[in-house]
């Protein structure tokens, strides 16, 4: 009876050992980020896996706005291998490679090399964490810009600010979020209040249809194609009408959103370190 019990707890200690040494994997890190997301998971959608082994044993999990080379050799170098990305991995919206890989692309291939070989998984967090109510990267974004009581209510997107000039507001923006190369269209001293907020690229049509209203004065994006909402913003001034347009670049108008994501993630992830691993704005000027 004796050897029995000391048998039984040598299995019963050699249970909980293993039990510590199992690692949770990439695909169960997802599986808890969809029950934990607050809103329907569906398809069609881009927030899927774009390359790695779901089933990898996860050392840790690197946020970031965009797994660009340098954010993947960070995340790398940090023992962060699955990364977490808001925006594509490949180049285009579907992170498709076809076309690439039948062009032999170099810079493609040292990427997918780079993912390879530190064994990383990269999954994508795009649609989703904009459908929360607030949307993540919005309320990331209006956190980091201090905007919180100047935000409407009934319109996340709408804020109406402390009476200010273009260029005063544009000022304040690249210095809170620390933007290298913003840009603005319109009169540098129109006095304003009402301005409006899309982050990334929310498209023209969308872009206009904000500028159209009469409770914005002035929009700031992330991007957007110089010969649409530019040009209409430009046509608008010629016009003297009350427009203008703030470019922050699509990285800085985004980031603080991932930040957000980071400390969301980290009130149900425990078990593996979770790091914010910033994507370095592309942009810089000449002296």
């Amino acid at each position: 009876m004796k050897a029995f019990r000391i048998a039984l707890l040598a299995a019963v200690c050699a249970a909980i050992a293993c039990a510590q040494q199992a690692k949770v994997t990439a695909g169960q890190i997802i599986d808890r980020i969809k029950q934990n997301v607050g809103v329907p998971w569906t398809t069609p959608t881009v927030d899927t896996f774009k390359a790695g082994d779901p089933d990898t044993p996860v050392t840790g999990v690197a946020v970031t706005m965009m797994a660009t080379l340098d954010v993947l050799e960070r995340a790398a170098a940090s023992g962060r291998n699955l990364v977490i990305t808001h925006e594509p991995t490949f180049y285009n919206h579907l992170d498709t490679t076809e076309t690439l890989e039948k062009q032999n692309d170099a810079v493609l291939a040292q990427k997918q090399k780079f993912i390879a070989e530190h064994h990383l998984v990269v999954w994508r967090f795009h649609d989703h964490w904009h459908r929360r109510k607030p949307d993540g990267i919005l309320l990331g974004m209006t956190h980091a810009l201090g905007w919180e009581k100047f935000q409407n209510p009934q319109s996340e997107h709408l804020f109406v600010l402390p009476e200010t000039t273009l260029e005063a507001l544009a000022e304040q923006v690249k210095r809170k979020l620390n933007i290298v190369a913003p840009r603005a269209v319109g009169d540098p001293q129109m006095i304003l209040t009402k301005v409006a907020f899309l982050p990334g690229a929310a498209g023209s049509a969308r872009q206009i249809q904000m500028l159209e209203r009469d409770d914005v004065e002035a929009l700031m994006i992330g991007e957007t194609p110089e010969w649409e909402t530019v040009e209409y913003v430009a046509d608008a001034v010629t016009e003297h009408r009350r427009k203008a347009l703030v470019i922050l670049g699509h990285i800085p108008s985004e980031q603080a959103g991932m930040q957000e994501c980071t400390r969301w993630l980290k009130t149900f992830i425990q078990d593996v370190p979770v790091e914010f691993i910033p994507a370095r704005e592309p942009f810089w000027l000449p002296q």
